[in-house]
């Protein structure tokens, strides 16, 4: 399991970034590998409603590590799982949980700073203390993508260079915990990226907007392009597209 660890981490290169088309489920998992994916990431908006739940930690516990599990079983590609913030707010529970999220075999995970059920992120000094937490109960080779939600947290207007400036310092103090690399959802700015990007010194991963190709990001040192729920909305409307005409035949 070590080489899996290894191989994950090694295909974060910035400036060629992993491309991650994120999966739901074990069906959704084995069409992305069989597009040539190198590894195999869930997003969480999709796997909760996939199971008939909504996103914000709604999708049990239990069943979030057994979905987990079954992507395990039917592909043979690294697989990092959109856990959320953890399933818990404090340390303890952090830790527990991710050691369950370990033990299913997953080399990594997506590991968010915003209080789920609540406003806002978590004090900078608290969430450092949650990515030291969720290290040591995964375990030392275990891939960290701590996210920085502050742009998905503040209004677009206040989208300025002091935010640039706290994405940095939440960057800086996630790395010190215990992160393997840094999330930073909501943000866009090639800029901006390229400037937090050099100022950190962090595997940087971003989602693009809808007419944005990742060769802008791979330019700005990017080490990690996903795409969130955006694979699970597509395939839905998709799906609903092919199905109006079929029951509507008449």
């Amino acid at each position: 399991m070590s080489s899996n660890y290894e191989t994950f981490a090694a295909l974060h290169v910035p400036g060629d970034p992993l491309i991650i088309y994120n999966c739901w489920d074990p069906g959704s998992a084995v069409a992305i590998a069989k597009a040539g994916a190198k590894a195999i990431a869930t997003g969480s908006h999709g796997a909760a409603e996939s199971l008939g739940f909504h996103d914000g930690e709604e999708l049990p516990l239990d069943l979030a590590l057994d979905n987990a599990r079954r992507i395990m079983g039917v592909v043979d590609l690294p697989v990092s799982i959109d856990f959320e913030s953890g399933y818990a707010s404090d340390p303890e529970g952090v830790a527990a949980n991710h050691a369950k999220l370990a033990a299913t075999g997953a080399v990594g995970c997506n590991f968010e700073d915003s209080v789920i059920g609540g406003e806002g992120v978590y004090g900078l000094a608290q969430q450092a203390d949650r990515v030291a937490a969720a290290r040591k109960g995964a375990g030392d080779a275990f891939y960290i993508n701590a996210r920085v939600d502050l742009y998905l947290r503040t209004p677009k207007d206040r989208h300025d260079a002091s935010l640039v400036d706290q994405t940095v310092e939440r960057a800086q103090a996630y790395m010190a915990a215990g992160a393997s690399g840094i999330f930073v959802p909501g943000l866009r700015d090639v800029a901006a990226i390229a400037d937090i990007v050099k100022r950190t010194g962090a595997r940087i991963n971003i989602i693009p907007g809808a007419t944005q190709l990742a060769r802008e990001f791979a330019d700005a040192g990017v080490a990690r392009v996903s795409y969130g729920g955006g694979p699970w909305f597509a395939a839905m409307a998709w799906l609903e597209e092919q199905a109006r005409p079929a029951i509507n035949w008449r």
